[in-house]
C-alpha cells in the first residue's frame, strides 16, 4: 500500500516548564509522516517550505523513507514559523508568534508518483487546500482521513463542512466536536457529525484517550498511557493521527476491529512524542520499543470478569 500525507512542514520554537528550544523542525505534516513511516514504508509528503529550510531536516525525513518530492521549496521565501509557551499544567498554551510565510500562498501539487496512493491523510490546513488535494487526485484513494481545528470552525465553517463531507474519517478533539455539533454530549456530537458525511469519527481527549465511532453505531474507547511526565505535548495529536493512518495503510484492513488496533498504535506513538521536545523522540524510535509499549497498553486494558457475578 501507499500513503500520502498533506500538512505543514515548519519551524517551531517551544517553551514548557521543562525548558525551551530555538527553531526546530515541526508542523503537522512532519509529525504525521514521521509517525506513519514506522508502519508504512511508502509514505509521501506534500507541503511547502522556504529556502531557509535546512537540508539536514529534509535528509532526516528521507532517512525515514519518506518521499519528499511533494515538498515545494520556495526561493526567496521563509518557512512557516510558530512559537508557543505552555502553562505549568501543560494543558494550555499561548501562541507567541505565527508567521505563515511560504504557507500563505501554498498551492498543493500532487506529483504523478503520488497519484496512485491508496491512503490520504489531510493534516490540519485550510479546508480549501485539503479539498484541492482530494480533487487533484486522478483516482480517489480508498481511504481519506482528515484533521482540522477550531480556527476553521470559527472562520470558514461552510468551507469546512464541504470538505468534511468528502472524507472517510474525521479526527478532532472533544472541544472541536462539541463546537462543530452544538452538542455537549460526545455521543450526541458524534451522531450529528457522522450525519455530515464521514463514515468514521475519532474524538481525541488528550490525556484521557480517544473515542472511535462509525455510522453503524459501533463505539470504541481507548485510554491514554499513563506517563510519569509530559515533557512537550506539541504535535501529539498529529503523531497519534500518523500512527493511526500508518497502521491502517500497512495492514490495509478497514474493518472496525482493525481500526481499534490502529487507535492503540496511534496512542503509542503519541505517548513517545511527548517525552522530548518536538519530533526528537519519534525520530529515534525502533520497532522493539513500539512493540514493548503496545504490550503495556494491552496490560492496561485487559481484564477478566464474570458479568453474572453480582
Amino acid at each position: 500500500m501507499s500513503l500520502t500525507v498533506v500538512g505543514t512542514v515548519a519551524f517551531d520554537a517551544i517553551e514548557t516548564p521543562f525548558g525551551k528550544t530555538d527553531k526546530i523542525i515541526g508542523g503537522a505534516g512532519t509529525y504525521i509522516a514521521l509517525a506513519a513511516s514506522y508502519f508504512e514504508k511508502n509514505t509521501n509528503l506534500i507541503s511547502v517550505v522556504g529556502d531557509d529550510f535546512p537540508e539536514d531536516y529534509l535528509n532526516m525525513l528521507k532517512n525515514h523513507d519518506i518521499d519528499i518530492e511533494g515538498i515545494q521549496i520556495k526561493k526567496g521565501e521563509k518557512t512557516f514559523f510558530w512559537a508557543g509557551k505552555y502553562h505549568d499544567n501543560m494543558n494550555k498554551r499561548d501562541t507567541l508568534v505565527t508567521e505563515l510565510n511560504s504557507l500563505a500562498t501554498f498551492d498543493p501539487i500532487v506529483p504523478d508518483a503520488y497519484q496512485t496512493s491508496d491512503y490520504l491523510m489531510l493534516g490540519n490546513l485550510t479546508p480549501g487546500i485539503q479539498r484541492q488535494v482530494i480533487e487533484r487526485m486522478h483516482k480517489r484513494p480508498k481511504f481519506v482521513m482528515m484533521d482540522t481545528m477550531n480556527f476553521w470552525l470559527d472562520n470558514t465553517p461552510e468551507d469546512l463542512k464541504e470538505t468534511v463531507s468528502m472524507v472517510d474519517l474525521l479526527c478532532i478533539n472533544d472541544e472541536e466536536a462539541q463546537q462543530m455539533s452544538g452538542e455537549h454530549s460526545l455521543m450526541s456530537a458524534a451522531e450529528k457529525i457522522l450525519a455530515e458525511g464521514p463514515k468514521y469519527l475519532i474524538i481525541k481527549k488528550g490525556a484521557h484517550g480517544a473515542l472511535l465511532f462509525d455510522k453503524d453505531g459501533h463505539i470504541f474507547s481507548a485510554p491514554a498511557l499513563p506517563l510519569k511526565s509530559v515533557f512537550d505535548p506539541t504535535g501529539a495529536g498529529d503523531t497519534f493521527a500518523g500512527g493511526f493512518i500508518g497502521y491502517l495503510a500497512k495492514t490495509d484492513d478497514l474493518s472496525f476491529d482493525n481500526m481499534k488496533n490502529a487507535i492503540i498504535f496511534g496512542s503509542v506513538m503519541a505517548s513517545f512524542n511527548i517525552e522530548k521536545f518536538g519530533t526528537e523522540r519519534i525520530q529515534e524510535l525502533n520497532k522493539k520499543e513500539i512493540s514493548k509499549r503496545v504490550k503495556q497498553f494491552i496490560e492496561l486494558t485487559q481484564f477478566k470478569i464474570d458479568p453474572n457475578n453480582l
